[in-house]
């Protein structure tokens, strides 16, 4: 493949360019548009009912049809979580070569299944067309209570911002296609991607339940890197950030991958589309700006909660084995939008 999974997306400065052109559909009932950029749209079906929508499908980004199978159901059904959404259905998208193995193809549709499965999700069709290149993924569709709407925007200055799963999938992917990464460390990237943010997402949900408004803004990080997503909610949120790279945590493998040069092209499209947005102190190594700006696949999410709620919004995720860390916060607008410590 000539970029694996969500490094294979669009340059966000192509997007970027191309979205704003297009015209708005007004339509009083669509909660969530494409404008802010959000992980999902939202469409209200009445005063106590929404749908939350979202489609991802990519190419493999490790060599098992299986695993790849669950990392692409992981990754679609993380925009549903990111926006406090619970997943009902799934449309899978498949492109195959014509003459392509079946056995693999099976195997690939037998792992989104099981991850939809574990989901509570059920695949109710699809579409495939032939393609010399397979892709995988699917298209969801989630019920949410509009009055409870997890946003990429709405985070406030003295905020905390938490991130919950490590770094490095895209540096692994890029040097495991050179045959260059550590078995065990595929492995421990792989078990990560196709890890859902459900439990994630009920521990944001039980502080929510709480302490009402406690959950500022929501994201989860994938192909355009943690920080393009950070700029997608700070440029919403009319904020500015400050990040933490030591607080960060980074997959086994993936700052030695990073340092050996194992960039893909997505990373090297976030990097030029962020651009002055971020400013890295000299005591950065370019190991750690390159991972800042790394394609994530199925990659954790970013929130930005109340400050008290901290600690609280920690337990909550460690109490369901999720690895989540403090990054960094949220200051008032300033130049530079973001500036990594």
């Amino acid at each position: 493949m000539k970029a694996a999974g969500c490094a294979a997306k669009l340059s966000p400065s192509v997007l970027d360019a191309v979205l704003r052109r297009l015209p708005r559909q007004p339509d009083d009932n669509v909660l969530v548009g494409f404008e802010t950029s959000d992980d999902a749209g939202v469409y209200r079906l009445s005063s106590g009912l929404a749908l939350v929508q979202t489609v991802d499908f990519f190419t493999p980004i490790v060599d098992d049809p299986f695993s790849f199978g669950q990392v692409a159901a992981a990754n679609a059904l993380s925009d549903v979580y990111a926006m406090g959404g619970r997943p009902i259905s799934a449309l899978s998208i498949v492109a195959f070569p014509e003459n392509g193995d079946l056995g693999i193809l099976e195997e690939i549709l037998r792992g989104g299944l099981a991850k939809m499965t574990e989901a509570g999700c059920t695949v109710i069709g699809g579409h495939s067309i032939r393609d010399e290149d397979m892709k995988f993924g699917y298209a969801v569709t989630g019920l949410i209570d509009p009055a409870r709407i997890w946003r990429n925007v709405g985070a406030q200055p003295g905020d905390a911002l938490l991130l919950t799963k490590p770094l490095g999938t895209g540096v692994i992917s890029t040097g495991l296609k050179q045959g260059r990464i550590p078995e065990a460390a595929v492995a421990t990237a792989t078990a990560s991607m196709a890890r859902l943010n459900s439990d994630a997402a009920e521990a944001l949900a039980e502080i929510e339940e709480r302490t009402p408004g406690a959950i500022h803004a929501v994201t989860d990080v994938t192909g355009f890197s943690l920080l393009g997503h950070a700029r997608e909610m700070a440029v919403g949120s009319g904020v500015s950030l400050e990040i933490e790279h030591s607080a960060i945590e980074y997959l086994p493998g993936a700052i030695a991958a990073s340092r050996e040069g194992f960039h893909s092209g997505g990373l090297k499209n976030n990097r030029q589309f962020i651009g002055d947005c971020a400013v890295f102190r000299a005591s950065v190594s370019e190991e750690f700006r390159n991972l800042l700006f790394d394609p994530q696949t199925s990659g954790g999410l970013l929130v930005a909660v109340e400050a008290a709620e901290c600690d609280a919004t920690l337990n909550a995720l460690a109490a369901r084995r999720v690895s989540a860390r403090r990054i960094g916060q949220v200051v008032a607008k300033r130049s530079p939008l973001m500036e990594v410590l």
